[in-house]
């Protein structure tokens, strides 16, 4: 049994909490806040331990690992105070802010023996599975380019809600807070990318960050690829897409939240077959949630593996965010590097 506990007692926390409740190799053993009423509103739901101060909650010896739902820009911090108290430690997305602090938080879960899980369950998707497996079989042929499109809705009182969101020190942006499940999928899947061009705006909202951006970018491959995010659509989310083209093959993966395949069609498939799988893979149900990367992560602890998304993993997508915004800021094309400033190649 493995004895949970969340870090920040927002939206965010009632998923994971409330996700646990189904499972019986963990339990939600305490919850933290700095707003102590919210922390024991949650803690008497599941009956847990109410904590308003996050040392005083790691030094509880009845806990094995942290859930840090906190605002994004404070990830960082709260994982390597949970990975020196010895603390398992699996964080929401966005993974962090900046690539040094991934690297150096990744590093401190290393030094002190703990596991680092980041919260992608998009990758879990029966259809994106399936979209994984064709690309590793190599059905696409030579993929040409891909695209990552994400067309939503966020009203003011979305930002008024909390004084973090839409500021730079602790939300990071669109690509950060809304766009980041698919920026990591477009990578996972057709990266790694090398090169991004991108512009950024704030055309609605009266926020620090921006509320669209448009990227160029070129994979290591050589394929191209475009981003599209915006959290301007009228009068309500319209889509979430990832779509990849190749020589030999299409899929397109859509709907609000990227949970249907839209087309489907591979040179190594009848078109009936070809119809066939992605009506099976549509009737699946695509509503992975927190449920299923829970669940994953308690199994890698059980079972002393690495989660489906680990730290290293996660700092993939951050160094792809990280230049893209770095290429809207300077107005020119940059190179995505890895941690120690290598290039992609």
């Amino acid at each position: 049994m493995i004895k949970m506990a969340i870090a920040g007692c927002g939206h965010i926390a009632k998923k994971h909490a409330a996700a646990l409740m189904d499972m019986d190799t963990a339990r939600l053993a305490a919850v933290c806040d700095i707003r102590q009423e919210r922390a024991e509103s949650l803690a008497g739901r599941y009956g847990a331990a109410a904590y308003g101060d996050y040392d005083q909650m790691l030094q509880d010896k009845n806990i094995d690992a942290v859930i840090v739902c906190s605002p994004s820009g404070l990830h960082a911090a709260m994982g390597e105070q949970a990975a020196a108290a010895g603390k398992h430690v699996l964080i929401e997305k966005p993974f962090v802010l900046r690539p040094a602090d991934g690297v150096r938080l990744v590093e401190a879960c290393r030094q002190n023996g703990v596991r680092l899980g980041v919260v992608h369950p998009n990758r879990m998707k029966p259809i994106v599975q399936a979209l994984r497996k064709a690309v590793d079989n190599g059905l696409f042929g030579k993929i040409t380019h891909a695209a990552a499109t994400l067309r939503w809705n966020r009203r003011p009182e979305y930002y008024r809600s909390e004084p973090w969101r839409g500021t730079r020190a602790f939300d990071g942006g669109i690509l950060y807070n809304q766009a980041v499940h698919l920026l990591d999928l477009l990578n996972w899947l057709a990266g790694p990318v090398s090169e991004v061009f991108a512009y950024r705006a704030t055309r609605m909202h009266k926020i620090e960050c921006e509320d669209v951006l448009s990227c160029v970018l070129k994979f290591s491959s050589g394929a191209l690829g475009l981003i599209e995010a915006a959290v301007t659509v009228y009068p309500e989310n319209l889509e979430e897409t990832l779509a990849i083209f190749g020589a030999e093959g299409t899929a397109v993966l859509g709907g609000r939240t990227m949970s249907q395949v839209k087309e489907w069609m591979f040179s190594s498939l009848s078109g009936e077959e070809a119809v066939n799988q992605a009506s099976k893979l549509n009737q699946t149900g695509n509503a992975v949630g927190h449920r299923d990367i829970l669940h994953d992560f308690v199994d890698a602890l059980l079972c002393n593996r690495e989660p489906l998304v680990s730290g290293r993993e996660a700092l993939q997508s951050l160094r792809l965010i990280s230049a893209i915004y770095d290429s809207a800021a300077r107005h020119r094309p940059v190179q995505v590097t890895m941690p120690g400033g290598a290039q992609n190649e």
